[in-house]
């Protein structure tokens, strides 16, 4: 690739009730809440080290600022990082729609989700590394999920049909990758923060 991957950061706009739900159930909204702001800038940290040009996409459009955004904003506005609106009808979509734009421009892109603090520079480095020699990078999660993808290549429709979310969301994603034809890799699982366990995971490794 002549130039490196662009680089970026899915994140959900900051709303109480509206974010790590399933954490919620356990810590509350407000306490779910603050969780949320605090992965996402834990990985906003680690992407910015990493070196690569980022892009921080939220999943709306932006309307009024909670005082609970203020923090990340700033991190955004002092670091220079553009801010962007996913557009999409579901994750697949958006995610495609982003990847699209980002080989348009740079020749290749990765995308990492905010509830992935396991996602390190190096991490990143490698994923972009593995880009030199395949279509499709994707880091997976120990949930069945992915905390990364990357792709140099894309065809239509190729992040169409799996259940986001769920356990199967990676070999779903896989199936259909190599269904149209993309050379797919993978790195090695990380852990994203989905449920209460993870959440007091985190922590004791901060």
């Amino acid at each position: 690739m002549q130039h490196p991957p662009a680089l970026m950061q899915f994140a959900k706009w900051p709303q109480k009730g509206q974010v790590k739900t399933r954490l919620a159930a356990e810590l509350g909204e407000r306490k779910a809440l603050e969780a949320h702001l605090v992965l996402t800038d834990t990985v906003l940290k680690n992407l910015m080290d990493s070196g690569y040009p980022l892009t921080f996409w939220w999943d709306r459009e932006l309307t009024e600022t909670p005082i609970e955004a203020e923090g990340i904003l700033l991190r955004l506005r002092k670091g220079g990082i553009p801010q962007r609106v996913q557009q999409g009808a579901d994750l697949g979509e958006r995610m495609a729609n982003a990847l699209d734009e980002a080989i348009a421009h740079a020749g290749a892109g990765m995308i990492v989700g905010s509830d992935c603090p396991a996602v390190t520079p190096d991490y990143v480095r490698r994923a972009a590394q593995t880009l030199e020699t395949a279509d499709v990078v994707i880091g997976p999660s120990n949930d069945g999920g992915f905390v990364l993808i990357g792709a140099k290549r894309s065809v239509p429709g190729m992040l169409e049909g799996p259940a986001w979310g769920s356990e199967q969301a990676l070999a779903q994603t896989q199936a259909a990758l190599h269904e149209k034809g993309l050379q797919v890799e993978c790195l090695e699982p990380l852990w994203d923060v989905d449920e209460p366990e993870d959440w007091a995971r985190f922590q004791r490794l901060r």
